[in-house]
């Protein structure tokens, strides 16, 4: 059984940097709610438990888990808001703060003890809290201190429970990354058995007793993850899967001759083109607002694979690419609507009533491990090494009325930019770089005479897995030069903006 570690999401934004850590050390672990049932985390048997920070306050809400979770002899370790909600539960006592603490803090091992081995006495940590433990539940010893938090970190060493109060996942804490290696491999006891190569086979194992042995449909867009979807699948069921690759007409220009002969060259997958661009524009007349775009694109594409399923023969399920910041960010953490950003193609995109059932192998991944999967599939560093493109495609970067017209010329500017990125040799170092054709025209002069056309937005920005991202510093040569060959080469744009907005608060997508 594939060793686990259960992540309890009481709504902190840093959910998902916990989860990276816990990777980094080979070990598998999975995003849950924090009011999980008991008899599921039996079931599940994970190695240990971590309770993430949370916004909310141990007195003031009722955000806390089960309280059965302490009996059942698994270690856990408690940060920040984690840490506050053990020392509630078990009778000891939370306060509010008369000095918030928040930053780079000077913290203080008072006991050397496993979850501290291999530290310095005294190191930074990152501190964000304006509660904090006053007293200890019976059975806890106080381990580090800060000049403002007396209780920085405790440990109940019988029953196995570990908190500390800082944050030991962002990049602030020195030492964070050592921390969660002790907590997975002296306290936890992991082996760190979790690679890729393991989890090819897991991954084969799975998606051969979900399909049942019957006909799986993959939409394949020819981007990272739907590829490496398909041909882990393939390697699972073989000719049982059948790859449809739909011209929606919301494509980058040449995307469905490249992808067929990418696919068919290398991997030999059954693979069926399927031209419903005027299908998808027709739908899409008319439509503003960017969620209305993004469910219309995915009920088509669900239309789409039904009728093709129908001329195949029985098809039962359906493949996708989905990843793990597409779930987590098409649903709320803690089970309500308001933490949702914005629905994901391949997560709130389907419509409720679907023939096929799904199936999702990469929805635990983050993109860079899915390119370090699609690598050790053996996959081409082409297809391995491109960027993120939106499942709704270019729908969702012509703000306003998509239209054949509009679709046109940012194809146009896109492939200037692709080109210009990889010239640059900036390609594979950003983690997204695009065009966004904007709602707006504005007055320009060409060749002495007055033009009123097109606004075009460059977006390029750096990121580890979408969950944040920030602006990128592109030369200014660069950007000058790249300007002028769109305005000069693309006809409809006269104007070219950059946008130097970071995730949050805003989105890498503009829709």
């Amino acid at each position: 059984m594939q060793e686990t570690i259960l992540i309890l999401n009481f709504g902190s934004q840093y959910d998902q940097l916990i989860a990276r850590r816990v990777r980094e050390n080979n070990v598998f672990c999975r995003v849950v709610p924090y009011n999980i049932n008991p008899r599921k985390i039996r079931e599940i048997s994970p190695k240990g438990i971590i309770f993430t920070g949370s916004p909310a306050s141990t007195y003031k809400s009722n955000i806390k888990p089960k309280s059965e979770i302490f009996d059942l002899g698994i270690p856990i370790l408690g940060i920040c808001y984690g840490m506050q909600v053990i020392a509630h539960m078990l009778k000891g006592k939370v306060s509010k703060a008369k000095k918030r603490e928040y930053g780079n803090t000077p913290v203080s091992i008072l006991r050397n003890e496993k979850l501290f081995a291999g530290i310095p006495k005294k190191f930074i940590c990152w501190m964000s809290h304006g509660d904090y433990v006053a007293k200890m539940p019976c059975g806890f010893e106080r381990i580090a201190s800060t000049g403002n938090t007396d209780i920085a970190a405790m440990a109940d060493k019988k029953r196995n429970i570990w908190a500390v109060q800082f944050h030991p996942e962002v990049i602030h804490t020195r030492h964070g990354k050592q921390l969660f290696r002790n907590f997975l491999y002296k306290i936890c006891g992991c082996s760190g058995d979790w690679t890729m190569g393991s989890l090819i086979k897991e991954s084969i194992a799975d998606i051969r007793a979900s399909a049942k042995g019957g006909r799986v449909l993959l939409g394949l867009s020819g981007g990272v993850d739907s590829s490496v979807c398909a041909v882990l699948i393939h390697k699972a069921i073989g000719k049982k899967l059948t790859c449809i690759f739909v011209d929606n007409g919301l494509l980058r220009k040449n995307e469905g001759k490249r992808v067929q002969d990418v696919f068919r060259r290398n991997f030999r997958l059954n693979l069926r083109y399927v031209n419903a661009s005027r299908r998808f524009l027709k739908k899409l007349k008319g439509v503003l607002d960017p969620e209305r775009k993004r469910k219309i694109i995915g009920i088509e594409f669900i239309r789409v694979f039904e009728a093709e399923a129908k001329k195949l023969g029985k098809a039962e399920y359906l493949a996708q690419g989905t990843l793990y910041p597409d779930v987590i960010e098409s649903r709320s953490a803690l089970g309500g609507p308001s933490a949702r950003i914005k629905t994901h193609h391949n997560v709130g995109g389907l419509p409720e009533k679907m023939k096929l059932k799904l199936i999702e192998p990469l929805k635990y991944l983050f993109k860079d491990e899915v390119r370090k999967l699609g690598l050790e599939l053996g996959m081409p560093e082409e297809i391995i090494w491109r960027q993120p493109f939106p499942g709704p495609g270019l729908a969702v970067r012509v703000i306003g009325e998509v239209t054949k017209e509009r679709l046109d010329i940012l194809r146009e500017v896109d492939r200037l930019v692709v080109i210009a990125m990889k010239k640059a040799g900036l390609y594979r170092k950003l983690w997204q770089s695009f065009a966004v054709l904007l709602p707006v025209k504005s007055v320009g002069v060409m060749g002495d005479e007055r033009t009123y056309e097109n606004a075009a937005a460059l977006r390029m920005v750096t990121s580890e897995d979408a969950m944040t991202a920030d602006w990128a510093r592109v030369p200014y040569t660069i950007l000058a030069e790249l300007s002028n060959q769109i305005i000069n080469e693309v006809k409809g744009v006269n104007r070219v903006v950059y946008d130097i907005s970071s995730k949050p608060p805003s989105t890498i997508e503009w829709e």
